[in-house]
Order: C-alpha cells, then structure tokens, then sequence
C-alpha cells in the first residue's frame, strides 16, 4: 500500500492521470477508502486532486468507494458533485443511503432525495421512522422474496430477474401475503429438482427479529446462530426488511466500543478518537471524573474517623494503597468478566446466586493464596510482628471476598433495572470495594490491636 500510495501521489502531480485511473480500477473499494483517508489526510478539502482522482474512479467502483468512506469526506464530495454525479452515486442500497441521510444536515438531504426516485424516498422515509439503534433503522428492504408455490427453476428465474439489486441472493425469503412463511437458501434450490416447490423445501423454523428490538440483540443473534442474514418483521409477522451479516458486523463493533467507552468512565461518541476534538474529548470525560472524584470523598471519611487507629499504629498507613489496589483489582476481574457474560448472552439476572457464589469460591482461593504471601512477608520483613501480618492477612481475605461480591452482584443488578452493566466496570467498582476495604481493614485492625 506505501509504495501505491507514493506512486499515485507522484502521477497525480506530474497529471498522468490515465495512469493512475488504470492502477485504482481494480482496487477494492475499502481499500481505496483507505487510500483516499492515507493519502490526503485532513487537508483533503484542500487538495484538488482529491476530487480528481476520485472522479477517476469507473463509476460502479465510485459508489461503492464513496459509501466506505468517512461522514467528513463524504460530506464534501456531495457539496462538490454536479447532480448528474450525485444520482450515479446514490446508486446505492437503501440501508446505506440511510446511513449517509443521517449523517448529513438537512440542506444536503433533501438534495439527496431529490434525487432519489419515489420509491427510494419512500422507502428511505419508512426506515427513518425506526427508532434510532433498533433493528428497523438497520435493516434493508433490498430481499429477494419468493412465494412457497413457485417451483425451483421459477425461483431462479426471479433471482436472476430481480438479484443484481439486491443485498444479497445467497438467503431467499418465502411470504404469502407479505407475512414470513419460511427461508430458503440458494444451496437448497441448487440441491433440489427443477420442478419441486418452494414449500416442500423450505425451512419453516424461522429465526426473525421485531422492527422495534434493540440493534444490540440483532448482533447477539447473529453471534449465537452464525446467521448470514437476520429477517426483520413487524408485530404481525410481516417481513419488511433484512439486516445482512456487514450491517451486524457494524452494530457489534459500535457496540463493544460504547461498552469500553463507559467501563473507562467515558461517555459513548461515535466518532473517530481523531475526528473528535479536544473540548468533545474532555466533555465526554469530566462527568464522570467529577462523580468518582465526589465519591472518592466518603473513602476520606472513612480514613478520618478512624484516626485514632493509624495514629497508635502508624505503619498501618503505608499498607492501605496495597489493600485498597488489592480490592480494586479484584473486583474490576469480577466485573468484566460479568459484564461480558451479559453481552454475549451467557448471563442472565436468574443466574444471580449462581454467579455470586461462584465468585465466593473463586475468592476463597484467591485470598488464600494472597493473604499467606503479604503474611508471611510482612512477618520477616517487619521485625516479626505477628498481629501486623494477621491484621494484613485478614484484611486481604475480607477485601478480596467483598471485593469479588461486588464486583459480580453489581453488572447483574444495572441489568436488572435496565441500565448498562458497563457503567459498572473499573472506575465505579474501584471507589466502592476502595470505600469497603479500608472500612474492613479499620476495623480489623481495631480488633487485632484492641483500639478503641
């Protein structure tokens, strides 16, 4: 790719542009995308040859370059297309149309539909509708549908009529009277004879999906059932559109990284780390900084009001960032390995007590192995005080134990109340086990040394 690149950026400046349209013509489009974003960067609205060497692209290959590329390029290519340029484009699918629509302000949507036919308008209108991240708004209406009494060599016939602008033929829907009766895939019709129907072969158990479920769950079954396409239906079982493997590849993608954005306290954006500017970058961090940082308080209250402890025992101060880090850890392992049993479906809020004594278990193991190192250590290391290390190894037992307790009851219990299990990852239930552990230690300690 470096050395394509150098050599399309030294024929574009010397204008030997049949030469540069010969080596892009048998490109794949994602990666000429690529090429666009490598070669011109941010600068690209001030490079002419941006526009040169895109209108250099054969036409069926622009298209489909175009919908690769990013909302900021793609923006200017709009503003920059003649209209003749602008309907061979939107020679799109709908689903990708509408992702572009969304993408746009409204001056340029409506000069896009105005160049789409009544029957694309129509149709990219109908998906608009769909709440946004449901299976509605990621769904395209572009399906080959089959009727259960047409013979195979008839179901072929109509691939071939109506394929070429479809998003894909491999997975054939059967309806009668628009309502999903069964699928069929093109493997069934090649293994089948030309004259036996539709509805002697095909699969009646049909996996779909309602319009108005969450896009979350679209992934999740695609996942789950290896499915190349996922029908989509409205409550009376009438199929309106299809979300195709690419499409749930996308919403996967989209959705592991909002679940990383706020188990890092970040709030979710959809743009590129790049394309967001630093105000945009420092919005989506502050909030919840300020809200740990608060929280963080009642870790200092706690650490006062037993003042008289670490002031007959000084040195039990320098061990409360171990016990502290210790809990932290724990629970952030506990909690991200919740966290990704509920995205991918494998835990449910049933599996509660389940999962909490599981963790129990684990702990107990755990703190066993820690609690004897840090005991034994702080034995020889400092002179031999044995109600030192016993208060260091007590302490880990009850920090690892909580911490494995909270760290797996909280993701199922955010769950529950239908709110995102990731809120509860490393920075929540880092203050929390932080605020429980120095309560236990405190206290341990207290017992130990007899401090009132």
């Amino acid at each position: 790719m470096e050395g394509m690149l150098q050599d399309i950026d030294r024929l574009l400046k010397e204008k030997q542009f049949s030469e540069v349209k010969t080596m892009v013509s048998n490109e794949n489009p994602a990666d000429l995308a690529v090429l666009f974003d490598e070669l011109f960067g941010e600068d690209f609205e001030e490079k002419t040859e941006f526009m040169i060497l895109f209108r250099l692209l054969p036409k069926d290959i622009a298209a489909e370059v175009f919908a690769y590329m990013d909302g900021d390029m793609r923006r200017h290519l709009i503003n920059m297309f003649t209209d003749k340029e602008l309907s061979e484009i939107l020679e799109l699918f709908i689903d990708d149309t509408v992702d572009l629509i969304e993408e746009l302000p409204a001056n340029v949507v409506s000069r896009i539909l105005k160049h789409s036919s009544t029957g694309e308008r129509k149709a990219i209108n109908e998906i608009l509708r769909y709440p946004r991240d449901s299976a509605g708004s990621i769904m395209t209406i572009e399906y080959v549908s089959l009727h259960k009494d047409m013979t195979v060599s008839e179901a072929f016939d109509k691939i071939r009529r109506v394929g070429v602008n479809k998003e894909t033929i491999y997975t054939c829907y059967v309806t009668e009277n628009r309502r999903l009766t069964g699928v069929v895939t093109v493997k069934d019709l090649f293994m089948a004879d030309e004259d036996e129907k539709l509805g002697d072969i095909m699969e009646t158990n049909i996996i779909s999906v309602n319009t108005h479920e969450d896009q979350e769950l679209v992934g999740n079954m695609f996942r789950k059932y290896d499915l190349l396409a996922l029908p989509v239906v409205d409550r009376d079982n009438r199929l309106v559109g299809i979300v195709t493997f690419d499409d749930a590849m996308d919403v996967i993608e989209e959705e592991n990284t909002e679940d990383f954005t706020r188990m890092a306290a970040i709030a979710p954006n959809e743009n590129s780390y790049f394309k967001t500017g630093i105000f945009r970058h420092a919005g989506s961090r502050i909030g919840w900084l300020l809200v740990l940082m608060i929280s963080a308080t009642v870790t200092q209250l706690i650490t006062n009001r037993y003042d008289a402890i670490y002031s007959a025992v000084p040195l039990l101060v320098s061990f409360m960032p171990m016990i502290m880090d210790t809990g932290g850890n724990c629970g952030s392992q506990s909690s991200m390995l919740i966290i990704r049993g509920i995205a991918l479906d494998e835990i449910h809020f049933s599996d509660f007590f389940k999962v909490v004594l599981k963790e129990f278990r684990i702990s107990i193991l755990v703190c066993s192995v820690l609690a004897i190192v840090n005991g034994v250590r702080v034995y020889i290391v400092y002179g031999h005080n044995i109600l030192l290390a016993v208060t260091i190894a007590l302490s880990i037992v009850a920090t690892v134990i909580i911490s494995k307790m909270i760290g797996s009851a909280l993701p199922m219990l955010a769950k529950r109340v239908r709110l995102d299990p990731a809120i509860m990852a490393t920075p929540l239930i880092t203050t929390i086990v932080d605020c429980c552990s120095l309560f236990l230690y405190f206290n341990i300690a207290a017992l130990i040394f007899h401090i009132q």
